[in-house]
C-alpha cells in the first residue's frame, strides 16, 4: 500500500492543516485564488485528499483511495468518494466534467502510474475540457517522505503526450522557478485540454 493511503498520512494532513501559524496567516489565500483564477467549472479532483482544494474552489466532487481521508472530506460537507464508491455513484458521468484536478499526487505515484491514473478518468471529461496538474518542487518534494519522483515540467509534459493531452499554459507558483529550491510551497502547474 503506497504510505499516502494510510490514516496515519490523514493524521498528518490534518496537523499540517490545523497548524496555528497556517490558520492565523491564511496561508491557503494565493493558492485559493490561482486555483479560481483557472475557472474550473464543474471539477472532478482525483487525489482529493482532505478536501482542501475542494474547499478552495467552494465546489466539485472529489475522489481519493485513502478512505480515512474521503471520510474526513465528507464530514466537512464536501462531496468525496473512494474510487470504488464514485464508480456507483450519481456523480460518475461521462463527459460531465469541466475540468480535472490533479494536485500533489503524481510525485506518490510516477510517470506511469500517473499516466493509468488520469486515463481511468479521461472519458468524464467534456471535449476540450482541461486537465490541471500541480506538482511540488524541489524543496516540497524533499519535505514528505512518501513522495517516490519527482515530477518537474519535463515528466509532466511527458505525462500530458501520453494521455494525448493539447499543452494550454505551464508556469511556477507562486514564486519563479528558481524558488522551488528552497521555499517548499512552490509549485509547477501544468493546464493542458482534452482535444474535441
Amino acid at each position: 500500500m503506497n504510505q499516502s493511503q494510510t490514516e496515519a498520512y490523514t493524521n498528518r494532513l490534518l496537523r499540517l492543516q490545523q497548524s496555528l501559524w497556517k490558520r492565523a496567516l491564511d496561508v491557503q489565500a494565493p493558492y485559493r485564488w490561482n486555483l479560481n483564477r483557472l475557472r474550473m467549472g464543474r471539477m472532478l479532483e482525483i487525489g482529493c485528499g482532505i478536501g482542501r482544494n475542494l474547499i478552495n474552489l467552494g465546489s466539485g466532487v472529489g475522489i481519493d483511495p485513502n478512505a480515512s481521508a474521503v471520510e474526513i472530506a465528507c464530514s466537512r460537507g464536501l462531496i468525496a468518494y473512494t474510487p470504488e464508491a464514485f464508480l456507483t455513484s450519481p456523480d460518475y458521468q461521462q463527459a460531465s466534467y469541466d475540468s480535472l484536478l490533479l494536485a500533489h499526487v503524481a510525485e506518490h505515484l510516477g510517470v506511469d502510474e500517473t499516466i493509468s491514473l488520469v486515463a481511468r478518468y479521461l472519458n468524464l471529461l467534456k471535449p476540450n475540457g482541461q486537465v490541471v496538474m500541480i506538482t511540488p518542487q524541489e524543496a516540497g518534494y524533499r519535505s514528505d517522505p512518501t513522495h517516490v519522483t519527482f515530477i518537474d515540467f519535463v515528466r509532466l509534459r511527458e505525462i500530458n503526450a501520453a494521455l494525448g493531452l493539447e499543452e494550454h499554459r505551464i508556469y511556477s507558483f507562486p514564486f519563479p522557478r528558481i524558488v522551488g529550491k528552497l521555499f517548499r510551497y512552490n509549485e509547477f502547474v501544468f493546464i493542458s485540454r482534452r482535444p474535441a
